[in-house]
């Protein structure tokens, strides 16, 4: 499946389900490790249709279950650094451990950092399944707020732009 092909399906997804197809769309999108899928487009397309904070509130919980993926990996492969690199391995659970690894993780969801990075970290140093997806939840309703409330005050400014240029 190309982009194209995921973005057509996920507009029929959306059509077809509303909310929770927005939630399985995202849920998709950022289950993907290392490739990205173009779930924010929908966020700023439906945000301009439907109510942006239920936008926000189920593609946001989407794409936090979805990034579990990368926790996944590095839970899954965290073994080659734990078992030949025991002293990094140890600093940086240490750092993890501080709170510190908390707001990373938000602020990585948050914004257009590489997140499947970040979550393979917390994956390798075993960090808490419950608060990494809460605080990926916050990231990225940060995130996906901001996009819905884009495309709620900026989609007739756009479509007026393609309709009779600027």
């Amino acid at each position: 499946m190309d982009l194209a092909q995921f973005s057509e399906w996920g507009y029929g997804m959306i059509q077809i389900f509303g909310y929770p197809g927005l939630f399985l769309v995202n849920l998709i999108s950022c289950s993907s490790v290392f490739f990205p899928l173009p779930g924010y487009v929908s966020v700023f397309i439906f945000g301009g249709i439907l109510s942006p904070f239920l936008v926000a509130i189920f593609s946001a919980f989407g794409a936090a279950l979805g990034e579990t993926t990368a926790y996944g990996v590095g839970w899954g492969g965290g073994y080659v650094l734990k078992k030949w690199q025991k002293r990094y391995f140890e600093m940086g659970k240490d750092w993890f451990s501080r709170g510190r690894g908390f707001w990373a993780i938000i602020l990585f969801a948050a914004t257009p950092l590489p997140f499947d990075l970040i979550g393979i970290l917390a994956g390798i140093f075993n960090y808490n399944l419950k608060k990494f997806i809460f605080a990926t939840f916050l990231g990225k309703m940060i995130m996906h707020l901001t996009l819905a409330l884009a495309g709620f005050y900026g989609m007739e400014w756009i479509l007026n732009v393609f309709k009779y240029g600027l």
